[in-house]
């Protein structure tokens, strides 16, 4: 991936000196406190409040699936770009050629051709209008929500470099400079469906039978991802700007998955394929598991899972984990099912990460849970939108008070943005509103979504080497692209705050 480091330069002055070094709770500087008179100004008034938090820097969106980034238009659009078709059955889909102009029309040209139909798909792959008489309203926000992927999935596959796309430019106007994005190269999926009969049930004999095939399935990745990122950049015109600037200057990278509702041969494959990308390509930083919680499949194995993702990080012990874990809540499964899940989590399977984390109150010893949580750093993804969307959480139902009262460290993420048809800038907004957060809690959460990324090289807190700026700070940051965007992005918070 390009260096993205043409924006440091010798000598810089953070926020009236430097940073001093990071620190996680230091005493606000004038301009800090006059930003966060301001919002506290806005605090009661959406609209003010959205204009304020929309102009303020937010570091990273760690909780981000590419798939679930792009917006129902962006997936039209491509199919419209690739030939493809779109049903007129209820729900609609995105469905391979040919067309054959009754059951399946032309992507190309929709929304002018038929406007209702074009809303009608929109609808369909996403959330928008779920609960409120359209087609499919008889569905629950959780099934309308996970049923989306499959219905843009023919327009998802050959798209990858315009996902990207899509996803650096809108975290360029939400303020976003990293994202770590869940994706995965096709090739993968293809080892997975190739190598899942040869799973025996014995994790060391299983993993012996697949291994030969793992460097061909990574240089396969490698060339996709080439090619992908090329086309990204290609469709920004990055090389008009030597991609230091808007989308281009967004840095991206990428969490393999695995697609916890399959059999465990597929399920082991692919996991083994996710650590060894991840070993092998710095674009892929960490490893995450997918899929509805609640599947059957994902509910019966779920302890299977975390002990192969315990055995795989013994193989591969540099490469963290970000598990989406207790994404469940009372009624959606049995009680039983809430008990376990963050827990195997992080102490089974050694998550760095936890995504979503709503059923914790419901986890045995769950004190004893996020005690331990806050003292290794176990930071939560945080998902408002989609956790009230999904599993009807939200408000003093979630439970985001309780981590931050327990000192776990949390970020605010979008999980599928597209899909639930917000942007990263409406969850700080929701945060406030509806948690009471704020300038200087949001600006925490903003910082430690730099801190807890799965970035290469040191942390800027706590560096000695930028003491001061010159020329040692200098070569610091550019060896270490953690410090060196927690250095952008307190830049990015000294300009705000300067506005004030």
């Amino acid at each position: 991936m390009r260096a993205r480091t043409k924006w440091l330069a010798s000598g810089m002055a953070i926020a009236g000196g430097l940073l001093t070094l990071l620190p996680a709770h230091a005493a606000p500087s004038p301009s800090e406190a006059r930003a966060s008179a301001a919002f506290d100004a806005a605090a009661s008034d959406k609209a003010r409040l959205r204009l304020f938090l929309q102009a303020m820097p937010k570091g990273g969106d760690l909780h981000n699936h590419l798939w679930g980034a792009p917006y129902a238009e962006d997936f039209i659009a491509w199919a419209g770009e690739g030939g493809l078709c779109v049903s007129t059955a209820t729900p609609p889909a995105i469905t391979a050629a040919p067309c054959d102009g009754k059951a399946t029309v032309p992507a190309a040209g929709l929304a002018r051709r038929d406007p209702a139909l074009y809303s009608r798909v929109i609808d369909s792959l996403s959330v928008r209008n779920y609960d409120r008489g359209a087609d499919h309203a008889a569905a629950s926000g959780h099934d309308q929500f996970f049923s989306t992927f499959e219905r843009f999935a023919a327009a998802a596959v050959p798209n990858i470099g315009p996902m990207v796309a899509v996803t650096r430019e809108y975290a360029a106007q939400d303020r976003v400079s990293y994202v770590e994005s869940s994706a995965n190269p096709n090739a993968m999926r293809a080892f997975a469906e190739r190598e899942a009969g040869r799973w025996t049930g014995d994790f060391a004999r299983t993993y012996a039978a697949f291994a030969p095939g793992l460097p061909a399935m990574v240089e396969a990745s490698r060339k996709e991802m080439d090619a992908a990122l090329a086309e990204a950049d290609r469709r920004l015109d990055c090389a008009s700007n030597s991609g230091t600037a808007g989308p281009c200057a967004v840095e991206v990278r990428f969490q393999p998955f695995v697609e916890r509702a399959q059999p465990p041969g597929f399920v082991f494959a692919q996991m083994a394929a996710a650590f060894a990308l991840v070993d092998a390509d710095p674009r892929f930083v960490g490893v995450n598991i997918v899929n509805p919680e609640d599947h059957p499949v994902s509910l019966g194995d779920y302890a299977l899972h975390m002990k192969m993702m315990r055995y795989l990080s013994g193989r591969y012990p540099k490469v963290p984990m970000a598990l989406h874990a207790g994404e469940l809540t009372l009624g959606l499964t049995p009680p039983r099912d809430l008990t376990f899940h963050i827990n195997q989590a992080v102490m089974v399977a050694g998550a760095k990460r936890i995504g979503h984390g709503v059923d914790i109150a419901y986890e045995h010893d769950a004190p004893g849970l996020l005690k331990r949580m806050a003292r290794d750093k176990v930071a939560v993804e945080i998902n408002l939108t989609s956790n009230d969307v999904i599993l009807g959480v939200k408000g003093a139902d979630h439970p985001l008070s309780l981590y931050r009262q327990a000192g776990v460290p949390v970020v605010l993420s979008t999980d599928d943005e597209g899909v639930s048809r917000i942007d990263l800038t409406n969850e700080y907004v929701r945060a406030a509103a509806e948690h009471g957060l704020r300038y200087g809690d949001l600006k925490i959460m903003a910082r430690d979504s730099l801190e807890y990324a799965f970035l290469p090289g040191r942390s800027l807190r706590g560096a000695t080497e930028c003491a001061r700026p010159g020329p040692a700070c200098d070569v610091f940051l550019n060896k270490n692209l953690k410090a060196a965007m927690q250095w952008r992005l307190e830049r990015e918070f000294e300009a705000f705050e300067a506005g004030f």
